[in-house]
């Protein structure tokens, strides 16, 4: 297991050689994501973050990535070889009186990628996963001061859905 040190300086590098293949390239893909892939996965998410959360990301490789159920999606965006970005999602059925619909509730890119429709990228072909499974609505959930991804979502058209989250805090 790598240390957050260790991890730190893999995340550099990796931004480095996004970086150039940005550069060098600009062909982006998505695809569904492989377990080859997590590393990376990790790496991004722990840059965004400043957490190493593997047994985390592995849980969810194992739910949404290979060989995860119909309804259930976990791509990664290509750049010239390597992860630069990943959106996490399912079709949720009926849950509080919704029709079923579709649930993004993870999306990250490489700070080093962003800027370059990669995130676009990722939510159009969540969305058009979501299409083929029948759903014509996409909901996600985010903090309110993550005005990051509330911007980025909103400039993709999202806007405030008809449901209120609600939570209370349980005592020790």
């Amino acid at each position: 297991m790598k240390s957050d040190a260790a991890a730190h300086k893999a995340t550099q590098r990796r931004s480095a050689r996004i970086s150039t293949a940005r550069a060098d390239t600009g062909g982006v893909t998505t695809r569904p994501a492989r377990r080859g892939d997590l590393e990376e996965v990790i790496a991004i998410d722990a840059a965004v973050t400043g957490i190493v959360k593997r047994d985390y990301w592995r849980s969810i490789y194992r739910r949404y990535g290979d060989g995860a159920q119909a309804g259930r999606q976990f791509l990664v965006a290509d750049l010239a070889g390597r992860v630069c970005g990943f959106i996490i999602g399912e079709v949720r059925d009926w849950e509080f009186g919704s029709p079923p619909c579709g649930w993004v509730f993870a999306i990250d890119v490489d700070p080093e990628a962003r800027l370059s429709g990669v995130g676009t990228r990722l939510l159009a072909a969540i969305c058009a996963g979501f299409r083929r499974a029948g759903v014509t609505r996409v909901r996600t959930m985010l903090a309110r001061d993550n005005t990051l991804i509330l911007s980025f979502f909103r400039s993709q058209g999202m806007m405030a859905a008809p449901f209120i989250p609600l939570e209370i805090a349980l005592e020790p």
